[in-house]
């Protein structure tokens, strides 16, 4: 079996002595005095375990410089398990530092069985969290089709019809509301393409004012309008051999639509203000999140741009309705969001109940925004329904209002979450923590059926 790599960083030379003879069969051990060399090492071989002295030079009479070591080995890499050691009467800064991340403390003068436990636990935990986030990878990598995540049959059978659509010209519509992911789609469609070496331009029909609108899809002249000092290429040109994806082509005025239609025919543009004709092998993939029948029939959106269009019609599902994919896209948002801000953080139960019941009308793009902001605002390890701000909403689309019952059940698990999450499971301090006998404590956990053997 692989050994873990340990690093001790202690200024003592006979305690270093002494845990180099005690742990050398069990792990692959590196040495550090202070918390530049400390740093070196920790980059260097990115050790899973870190013993961390947190009376350092250049001074060791205070938590100071260890306390700064444990928040640059964290924020390097917070999965690392961090087991402080410190003066036997120093619980207080090491109380500190495990608020501040570390995995567990041990109090000097150093007890080797007690100490090899804590290491023992320290390595166990961290295997399994490299487990677990390896076979969350291979979940994720299963479902991904190019940036697109998905594993319920509609998403299954929209990847197909992009696999297969990819190897024409067609035109394409993708329908579905907003935060769907529509733009992915067509950036998947191009990319399985014989077009993917080429450009892929994306306009927002909805963003740009109609008389500009028609300058940025089909260019102009030099001369053509005040303020045109150049002759310009627009997006249709400037696609030639690639793709132009049009969001939002449901806002486009019925005058564009005739020219667009044109191009689709003929695959011929004029730029405003000149009289040559321009042959353009540009391939159109449009989206709306507008029902655009809807639209024909109150005449706002021509009848033969529609069927133009929509040669291969993709209808995107809302998020609400894609049943698992829900937890799978929060999972992936987590571990990526984790990585950018250098957290480790998890959801709670209650959190993952909250996801899966919310209704998401803002779709994917509001999911995303709610796990980057659980992410920042967490102040612990789990993050809680309230970190995402939606557990209101989440109660509205599904039972309706809680009762107040209800909400004081919720608010009393969350604070013996947060209580066991800042205590690494240690129910005594927990139950000081919340102003509560052990006694008490004991009957909380059982009421909201609580393990805090998972917190430690």
């Amino acid at each position: 079996m692989t050994k873990s790599k340990l690093l001790i960083v202690e200024d003592d030379d006979a305690i270093r002595t002494q845990l180099k003879y005690a742990m050398r069969d069990e792990y692959v051990l590196f040495f550090a005095e202070h918390r530049a060399e400390a740093m070196a090492v920790f980059r260097q071989q990115k050790p899973a375990i870190v013993s961390l002295d947190l009376g350092l030079p250049p001074s060791p009479e205070t938590a100071d410089e260890g306390l700064k070591t444990l928040s640059e080995i964290l924020e390097a890499a917070p999965s690392t398990k961090v087991v402080v050691v410190t003066g036997n009467g120093d619980r207080a800064n090491a109380m500190r530092a495990v608020q501040l991340g570390a995995f567990d403390y041990h109090a000097k003068p150093v007890d080797l069985t007690q100490y090899r436990v804590v290491l023992q636990r320290a390595s166990y935990l961290h295997e399994l969290e490299n487990d677990s986030d390896s076979h969350a990878r291979s979940m994720e990598q299963a479902a991904r089709f190019e940036e697109i995540l998905g594993s319920t049959p509609k998403m299954r059978e929209i990847f197909g019809v992009v696999t297969r659509v990819s190897r024409t010209d067609a035109t394409v519509l993708i329908q579905g509301e907003s935060g769907t992911g529509k733009e992915l789609l067509a950036q998947a469609i191009h990319a399985h393409s014989s077009r993917k070496n080429r450009v892929f331009l994306p306009i927002n029909c909805g963003a740009i004012p109609e008389t500009l609108l028609e300058s940025e899809l089909f260019g102009h002249e030099k001369g053509s309008y005040t303020g045109a000092h150049v002759s310009r290429k627009g997006k249709i040109e400037a696609a030639d051999g690639g793709t132009l994806f049009l969001d939002e082509i449901g806002e486009m005025s019925p005058s564009l639509q005739v020219k667009l239609l044109r191009f689709i025919q003929q695959r011929e543009i004029e730029r405003i203000g000149g009289r040559e004709t321009i042959t353009v092998d540009t391939r159109i993939i449009a989206a709306t999140n507008k029902d655009l029948k809807v639209e024909m029939q109150t005449a706002r959106f021509r009848e033969d741009l529609y069927y133009r269009l929509s040669v291969v019609n993709i209808k995107v599902p809302p998020l609400r309705e894609r049943g698992e994919d829900i937890v799978l896209l929060a999972n992936a948002f987590l571990r990526r969001t984790c990585q950018e801000h250098r957290r480790k953080i998890r959801f709670s139960s209650d959190a993952l109940q909250a996801i899966a019941q919310y209704s998401w009308p803002g779709n994917i793009r509001e999911l995303e925004n709610s796990v980057q902001r659980a992410v920042i605002m967490a102040p612990g390890k789990f993050i809680m329904p309230a970190d995402l701000g939606i557990e209101g909403g989440a109660a509205a689309g599904s039972q309706g209002v809680p009762t107040l019952k209800e909400a004081r059940g919720q608010r009393e698990r969350e604070l013996v979450i947060s209580a066991l999450t800042r205590t690494k499971g240690n129910i005594s301090e927990a139950a000081k923590d919340i102003g509560v006998s052990r006694p008490t404590f004991h009957g909380l956990l059982d009421k909201h059926q609580i393990n805090a053997r998972d917190f430690r």
